[in-house]
């Protein structure tokens, strides 16, 4: 071939290759368009794929992206939801294939769908799944508890009632207050169970269904125990009267009379803590070896009622006063001649007494009250409450909370126990103790173990002293005082006790580093600076108590920094947060007592903040909860 010719030849290969390579890289308008319509075509399937419902041996598989799709037309839908590892379910599970079985027959079918409550968290959390297996028969989309046992003849004649074209759910057994009935039923039962509540509270929703179950449980007893509710937010009066500051708040009557509820939320709960509660407050002593059992055993104060007999006009006014404490006391009388006469006291007295293992030389051995038909029921209780703990009591976190709230107290902990191989050890320095307790009335001391309040004793920085025994001031205010390691005796307690009641001590603070820029919308605080940012007399502050766990506290993150930016210009408000699982609140107005706690402190009344209870933690609530309590008004608020 000639050069020319080749040359040529060359050149038409590289223009090919060129434009072949143009073409690849410029696809035309109907290539595009079919790869547009087959990505289309690929999330049509995926959102089809999603809808699916699945079958596995008769059983439908609903998830949280099918459920409402699938039972948006069902009349009738039966529904457990269940956990993989769960073994009643398991053991449930042929039984339920069973029951899907005989509903496919029905005419018409009723479908039975299933739920992994632990995948499908939504659905979960919309139904309040709180255990499994968790039955319920869906009816025009409103759920009913299935409350039978798991039997198939039992769920499917209760799924077949419900399933009748004229089936409505049955009327609430709780009972509805307002001010028109309340003090006609309340005054007339022995007792009931009073719930006021906010219809947007998420913790009043939640207790919902559990008062309901627990109201129906105790209609059955025989004399019935009622329970009721009263909407607050429509029935102000009514809350007003019973000082109702939160929802739900629970109140027992008695004939009327109002104490304060503090048993458990759920229906098992509710249900034992009401029976307790309905019977006696007192609990009569026939025979002496019981109180002298309580002397030599017990391990709380002896409390107990001298009377004549049931007519006794004092017998009534003590069974009052013990109805005001009988959650946190255990009251006892007796009419036996006997008894009183091994207590030393004539009928018509109060005797108050202390475990064996308790009493010393430096206190009576028991405290004796004359109750007379004109002792009001005030000065039985405060007679109680001034004479439960004993000079050196056992702290124990079973009745921290009922016995050792007065401050300041002064803890000595170590190795407490009053077993019969340890009592001797134990004795030997809670009596060293005493020594110095007796000098200082106005405080309250306790022994505690070391063990028991590990966390306590970590936080005071006395878990690495070295020492076998140390000691501990806990002040009004949240306020810990830690006392120096060194050996333990009366004389370096007495030392401490002393140099603490003169002002001299620093308070043990448990704190993250303070921040070193804190000039963010939102102000960080720890423990070190509590009392200079929250407590600071010249500005009003919005603090948020969050734990990082906490998921209501992540969800609340980005609403309350827009929070902060809203009021950044505002140089008479602060807005703050605190972590407060890593540091101490140093005043103990500021309970927290679950995640997210939210207090508004207002300038110039620091020691009265104002809780946020609003269950809408969104950015016009807080706004709008800031602008009523603020002490200055802003523009905005001014403008309206």
């Amino acid at each position: 071939m000639r050069p020319g010719k080749a040359c040529l030849l060359v050149l038409l290969l590289a223009l090919a290759q060129l434009l072949a390579v143009a073409s690849a890289g410029e696809p035309d308008e109907d290539s595009n368009k079919e790869d547009v319509l087959e990505e289309e075509d690929e999330e049509e399937e995926d959102e089809e794929d999603d809808l699916e419902v699945k079958e596995e041996n008769g059983v439908l598989v609903l998830s949280d992206a099918n459920f409402d799709n699938f039972v948006a037309d069902k009349d009738t839908v039966l529904l457990e939801f269940y956990a993989p590892w769960c073994g009643h379910c398991k053991q449930f599970a042929p039984e339920y294939e069973k029951i899907a079985s005989t509903l496919k027959e029905n005419d018409p079918p009723i479908p039975v769908a299933k739920i992994d409550a632990t995948s499908e968290s939504a659905l979960a959390s919309r139904f309040d799944v709180s255990g499994y297996p968790t039955i319920k028969i869906l009816k025009k989309g409103q759920a009913v508890d299935y409350e039978g046992s798991r039997t198939q003849e039992e769920i499917i004649a209760k799924v077949k009632e419900i399933s009748q074209p004229n089936w409505t759910p049955p009327p609430e057994v709780t009972l509805v207050l307002t001010k028109d009935n309340f003090d006609e039923v309340v005054n007339d039962a022995d007792i009931i169970l009073v719930e006021f509540y906010a219809p947007w509270c998420g913790h009043c929703k939640k207790l919902a269904p559990e008062y309901e179950k627990a109201a129906k449980e105790l209609s059955k007893r025989s004399p019935p125990i009622p329970l009721a509710k009263v909407d607050a937010t429509a029935e102000t009066d009514l809350a007003k009267r019973f000082d109702v500051s939160g929802y739900p708040t629970l109140k027992i009557f008695r004939k009327g009379k109002p104490f304060d509820y503090n048993g458990p939320r759920e229906k098992y709960g509710i249900v034992d803590y009401m029976i307790e509660q309905s019977g006696p407050p007192s609990k009569e002593i026939l025979a002496l070896k019981q109180v002298q059992e309580f002397l030599k055993d017990g391990d709380d104060v002896i409390v107990i009622g001298v009377f004549k007999a049931e007519s006794d006009p004092a017998y009534q006014l003590y069974q009052d006063a013990a109805n005001n404490l009988r959650e946190d006391y255990k009251f006892h009388h007796t009419f036996s001649t006997e008894i009183a006469k091994f207590l030393k006291v004539s009928p018509g007295k109060l005797v108050i007494m202390q475990p064996e293992k308790f009493q010393s030389k430096y206190e009576p051995s028991s405290n004796t009250m004359d109750i007379q038909s004109s002792t009001e029921g005030s000065a039985i209780k405060d007679y109680v409450l001034k004479h439960t703990l004993p000079l050196v009591g056992h702290r124990k976190p079973s009745n921290d909370a009922k016995r050792y709230t007065r401050r300041p107290l002064v803890v000595v902990y170590y190795s407490v126990d009053f077993s019969f191989d340890y009592r001797a050890a134990t004795q030997f320095w809670r009596s060293k103790v005493l020594e110095v307790a007796k000098e200082f009335p106005e405080y309250t001391f306790a022994v505690a173990d070391e063990d028991d309040f590990a966390t306590e004793v970590k936080d005071l920085g006395l878990s690495e002293s070295g020492e076998d025994v140390n000691a501990a001031i806990l002040d009004e205010g949240g306020r810990k005082f830690a006392m120096e390691p060194e050996e333990f005796d009366s004389d370096t307690l007495r030392e401490f006790v002393t140099a603490f009641k003169k002002g001299k001590l620093k308070p043990v603070i448990k704190s993250q580093p303070v921040p070193k820029n804190n000039k963010g919308p939102v102000r960080v605080v720890v423990g070190k600076t509590f009392d200079s940012i929250v407590m600071d007399p010249k500005k009003d502050v919005l603090i948020e108590f969050y734990a990082p766990w906490c998921g209501h506290c992540k969800q609340l993150e980005p609403v309350y920094t827009a929070l902060g930016k809203k009021y950044k210009s505002r140089k008479d408000l602060v807005i703050a947060k605190m972590d407060a699982t890593a540091n101490d609140v140093t005043n103990d107005r500021y309970k927290v007592e679950g995640f997210p706690t939210i207090y508004f402190a207002p300038s110039g009344d620091k020691k009265n903040p104002i809780k946020f209870e609003d269950g809408n933690r969104d950015l016009e609530h807080l706004s709008k909860f800031i602008e009523e309590h603020a002490t200055k008004p802003s523009r905005t608020r001014e403008e309206l």
